[in-house]
């Protein structure tokens, strides 16, 4: 019995104890349902909640207690020499010995003790999931006992609902708020690590990114430069042209959709729009580095200019087609919902179409457009396929669209791909580089809320 199936063993047990709640309240009364303090959908709440939450929490608590617990319980049957090992050596045992009972591959001879291990392993896991299945039905039932002769006219179901729909919402707010924290607190753990082996001033302001630290003394090529603005101007420059193509096209398009088209002319041009936001990332990749690059290059040679075969232009232009959709979208849907009495009411003072829509629809969505743009430009900042397959890995300092450069997100992957130690600056570069990012973008959240917050215009 995997995990799904117990699952779907507690849905069923939730879903029977409403229907049974929900009948209970209406036999109590007789079919009277005005005598009930609570409408009979709330007393089958109440008893799905006592049914069902028990099973869930057993399912979270129940797997994590097992994947300590049975790894210690096949250690104890392995060799004296075999636990006298370090303890990564033992882990990376415990690992191939997980490893097998599942039915994977192992990269090590598999002799007669790890078999025994293995097959140990899976017993335990087996009779892991019989139990953790005879528990949930156990307590749901004694929960659905326990709270079944609860139901009567005067149980305030209805409250104790919505008091435990109160602590979920607190619960998932509370999460949400320790996950960003965790992100935050985990990027500068590691980024004091590496402003520890580099100086922050030759990060911040360095010009020169050659992550290659050497290993021997006499190795050539591996400066250990780790200035990071030739890493920040590459992902500005690709995302201003972006935005160039991004903004006016999807604020524009926006506008057509929201005041101008007719609805049989909106419900087909909106979702054939929004489709280019479902396309994946990779293929706009290919598009760039086979269609869009090669073109650029051949043109620019035939007018006199240089244009690299990966260049930031490219990515660029590619990448603008790609948020078009955020933009556009987000801001139509903002338009439509200014109140349309406002529009009548500048029609009324004498205000063409285009003026209404200047200077009162626009102003009044300010601040879901200026939403909209700050998650394209988002978007852009993480980009990485598009930057990887158009423009380049070269770091390389320069306002030049022609030539080829790179961005921070790029030489994140970049730095943490492979078997790599997180002792050494070359892989703590990438969490500066994140809490770099991370700076930089709440830095366009700040003035993005300044400047919304001097422009917009409000009405009642």
């Amino acid at each position: 019995m995997n995990i799904a199936l117990i699952a779907a063993v507690v849905l069923v047990l939730t879903g029977l104890g409403y229907v049974l709640g929900r009948r209970g309240a209406h036999s109590s009364v007789s079919g009277e349902v005005r005598v009930l303090h609570s409408l009979p959908s709330y007393h089958g709440l109440y008893l799905a909640l006592w049914v069902g939450l028990p099973g869930l929490a057993l399912l979270i608590v129940w797997p994590i207690v097992a994947g300590e617990l049975i790894p210690a319980m096949v250690a104890t049957t392995l060799p004296v020499e075999l636990r006298a090992q370090a303890p990564y050596l033992v882990d990376i045992l415990l690992s191939d010995i997980r490893n097998l009972a599942h039915g994977g591959i192992v990269g090590r001879e598999v002799d007669a003790v790890i078999q025994r291990a293995a097959d140990y392993h899976a017993s335990l896991e087996r009779l892991s999931r019989i139990w953790l299945a005879v528990a949930v039905v156990a307590i749901g039932a004694a929960s659905f006992l326990w709270r079944r002769h609860r139901i009567a006219p005067e149980l305030r179901a209805r409250n104790a609902v919505e008091r435990a729909a109160r602590v979920l919402l607190v619960a998932c707010s509370t999460i949400a708020v320790f996950i960003t924290l965790g992100i935050v607190l985990s990027l500068i753990f590691e980024a004091v690590r590496f402003f520890g082996l580099v100086p922050l001033g030759d990060f911040l302001f360095g010009l020169t990114w050659s992550p290659q630290t050497a290993i021997r003394t006499d190795q050539v090529g591996s400066s250990g430069a780790f200035g990071a603005v030739p890493l920040v101007a590459g992902t500005l420059l690709i995302t201003t042209i972006a935005m160039l193509i991004a903004a006016p096209v999807g604020l524009t398009s926006a506008i057509y959709m929201s005041e101008y088209a007719s609805p049989s002319l909106r419900r087909i041009a909106k979702p054939l729009m929004e489709v280019l936001a479902g396309i994946p990332t990779v293929v706009y990749g290919f598009f760039a580095a086979l269609t869009i690059a090669p073109f650029l290059r051949d043109t620019g040679s035939i007018v006199g200019l240089n244009v690299a075969s990966e260049s930031a232009l490219a990515a660029g232009l590619v990448m603008g087609i790609m948020i078009i959709p955020f933009v556009s979208s987000l801001s139509d849907d903002v338009m439509n919902a200014v109140p349309q009495s406002l529009r009548d009411g500048a029609l009324a003072l004498g205000a063409t179409r285009s003026e209404t829509i200047i200077q009162v629809v626009i102003p009044a969505a300010l601040p879901g457009i200026v939403g909209a743009v700050l998650l394209a430009v988002s978007r852009a900042i993480g980009e990485t396929m598009i930057v990887v397959m158009a423009a380049g890995l070269a770091a390389n300092l320069t306002a030049n669209p022609f030539a080829a450069v790179t961005t921070m997100t790029v030489q994140m992957v970049t730095l943490l791909v492979g078997d790599q130690e997180f002792d050494s600056a070359k892989t703590l570069a990438a969490f500066a580089l994140g809490l770099l990012l991370l700076t930089i973008t709440l830095g366009l959240n700040i003035l993005a809320l300044k400047i919304v917050q001097r422009y917009r215009e409000k009405y009642d």
